[in-house]
């Protein structure tokens, strides 16, 4: 059951992201702990959406588009915990404090929310995010054992890695895309269900409208 408010994932994302932790190597990067009241973070990680199937594929998300999930506007309506969590991310506040926190300008951009499962198979080829793509924050959710060595991996450049930040629930690496922002998923064993929502706020330009909350509103 949810107890906490909108103003309560408010501020909780605010003292989290004053408090981020950053990096310069191999990019300027942060780390963000505590990102939400327990009670909301427990609701994420039991969001009743199905594990999407790989089919022996995997690379790219693109590769299995049709399966994934989002916290969009249906969504949005039927499950308190994504109207909880939207409604921060696109609240002046939190808008405000990620400008001034990562130095960068959301104007006129719009919220996406991509809820992730990633099962036994999974792997991501390095990438930098640059594009529509204004912010990313890659929060993480599950807890199983073993999920600590799943976080994500990051480059110096396409073709070598650099490290890899522990997969620690309700923490979050967040970086400004740029032409250096490399990152990825280095294959190897995820035990149960590797669970995270990564959050963009991407520009007009991003065509698929239905993937975001909140189609017809740019951030505050």
């Amino acid at each position: 059951m949810i107890t906490s408010t909108t103003e309560d994932c408010i501020q909780s994302l605010l003292s989290a992201i004053k408090a981020a932790a950053r990096s310069e190597d191999p990019y300027r990067h942060w780390i963000v702990k505590s990102c939400f009241p327990e009670d909301v973070r427990a609701a994420m990680l039991e969001m009743p959406f199905p594990v999407p199937e790989l089919g022996g594929e995997s690379g790219r998300r693109e590769i299995h588009n049709k399966t994934r999930n989002y916290f969009d506007s249906e969504n949005y309506s039927e499950h308190k915990v994504c109207q909880l969590v939207s409604d921060a991310f696109q609240s002046k506040e939190v808008i405000d404090c990620i400008q001034e926190s990562f130095g960068l300008d959301l104007s006129g951009t719009f919220l996406r929310l991509e809820y992730a499962q990633d099962g036994d198979g999974f792997w991501l080829e390095p990438h930098t995010d640059l594009g529509v793509k204004r912010y990313t924050m890659l929060l993480y959710l599950s807890d199983e054992a073993g999920h600590e060595n799943l976080g994500t991996d990051i480059y110096s450049d396409a073709d070598t890695h650099h490290s890899a930040p522990a997969f620690i629930s309700n923490s979050a690496l967040v970086f400004v895309p740029a032409d250096n922002t490399w990152h990825g998923f280095e294959k190897r064993e995820i035990p149960g269900v590797r669970k995270s929502l990564i959050i963009n706020y991407v520009t007009s330009d991003w065509r698929a409208k239905e993937q975001l909350v909140f189609a017809d509103q740019v951030v505050a």
